[in-house]
């Protein structure tokens, strides 16, 4: 499950971070009558009822100033492309300026929000002031970070406003496989697999394989040849680093394709990716590849995006090509000199967060691929691996 991210916008001294700790039960943002305390967008990991694990995004003042503050601005309205929801903090009755330009680019980012007016323990909402927040189309709730007055109503207006795309996977394997079929997930488990658990794509596919009422065969590659002589399954979806070892032991009559190419129907830009796999063959030598990956973590000789990808794509293109790398949600880098992105499954991140990344490489008409994509490719089975998605 991903974390949904819930950016707190306002602008200074309008309680963002006593709201924060309020709503987590504890300390854990610094708060004080000082204007300006909150700088860099920080954030905080807790769980809200109905949402489950989620991320409070506390973001410097909206009317910060001087040099120094519209750069601290500037990065907060940053956060608007990597989270799903965002609370609009007033207090006093008073929506100006501010308030009514991080409101445009609410709607710009097609965000879903929330007005809330803090700090009700000093001042009501008056019904004027209700009125006009509420001709803004968005919910508004009354509330105090101080006394917790209006707490409850507002963790069930995020319940609700909060799009079920955020912290479910969706679409995953729905329409493509039925009850009763026979799905094979070929799971390596080398270096590169977390110790005592499966990674992340394929407890999803997991779930929703048995969402569909179908039946999951789990196994290595090592297996898969003695399975097959006995069973003939519906659809074998394997890891797509071995994705050229396992095409050679599944017949052309049974569908394949990988976990990586799955989760980019259901949370990628899926026709941006595959036309934009098929630019791996117009690469020319110096031409930059910027690979995003979604998770951080150690690498190792192993690593999928940092070693092996890079390693078989310029075997494939016999190019001397360089690679850029940009790990969870950092900035990206300077797109005026990349020829190519290739975005990994991202089931680290939502799906609001990723389509906006690309969405940022593609609106600069840069081609974009997908992991599993790529390895299709580099392997000789791209129309084999996407053809159940293309029908």
């Amino acid at each position: 499950m991903s974390k949904v991210h819930i950016g707190i916008f306002g602008r200074r001294n309008q309680g963002k971070s006593m709201l924060i700790n309020a709503l987590a039960g504890q300390d854990i943002a610094i708060v004080s009558d000082v204007a300006g305390t909150t700088t860099d967008p920080v954030k905080k990991s807790m769980e809200i009822f109905g949402i489950g694990p989620c991320v409070l995004v506390d973001t410097a003042g909206l009317d910060d100033s001087g040099e120094v503050g519209e750069k601290r601005v500037a990065k907060s309205l940053e956060s608007l492309k990597i989270i799903d929801i965002a609370l609009l903090l007033i207090s006093s009755n008073q929506l100006g300026k501010e308030e009514e330009d991080v409101i445009r680019q609410f709607k710009e980012y097609d965000l879903p929000y929330i007005i809330v007016h803090n700090k009700a323990d000093l001042q009501s909402l008056t019904a004027s002031c209700r009125e006009r927040l509420e001709s803004l189309g968005a919910p508004v709730v009354e509330c105090s970070a101080a006394t917790k007055q209006g707490l409850e109503e507002l963790v069930q207006a995020i319940v609700k406003a909060t799009p079920a795309s955020a912290y479910r996977q969706e679409n995953l394997l729905d329409e493509i496989i039925h009850e009763g079929e026979t799905i094979v997930l070929v799971m390596p488990q080398d270096s590169e697999a977390p110790e005592g658990r499966l990674i992340l794509p394929q407890v999803q596919v997991i779930r929703n394989i048995l969402d569909n009422k179908a039946i999951a065969i789990c196994l290595q590659p090592s297996e898969l040849s003695t399975y097959l002589a006995i069973h003939r399954p519906d659809l074998v979806i394997t890891d797509s680093q071995v994705f050229g070892e396992v095409a050679k032991i599944v017949p052309a009559s049974i569908p394949l394709t990988g976990f990586s190419i799955v989760l980019a129907r259901s949370k990628g830009n899926f026709d941006k990716f595959i036309q934009g796999t098929q630019h791996l063959r117009q690469l020319q030598d110096g031409d930059t590849i910027l690979m995003l990956e979604s998770c951080t973590h150690l690498s190792s000789c192993e690593d999928i995006g940092r070693h092996k990808l890079p390693r078989l794509i310029q075997q494939f293109t016999g190019k001397k090509l360089n690679f850029q790398f940009v790990a969870a949600l950092s900035p990206l880098p300077s797109l005026d000199n990349i020829s190519m992105a290739i975005q990994c499954g991202g089931c680290m991140v939502t799906k609001r967060q990723l389509m906006n990344r690309i969405k940022e490489i593609t609106d600069r008409n840069i081609p974009v691929s997908n992991y599993g994509m790529t390895l299709s490719l580099v392997n000789g089975i791209f129309d084999r691996a996407t053809e159940i998605f293309r029908k």
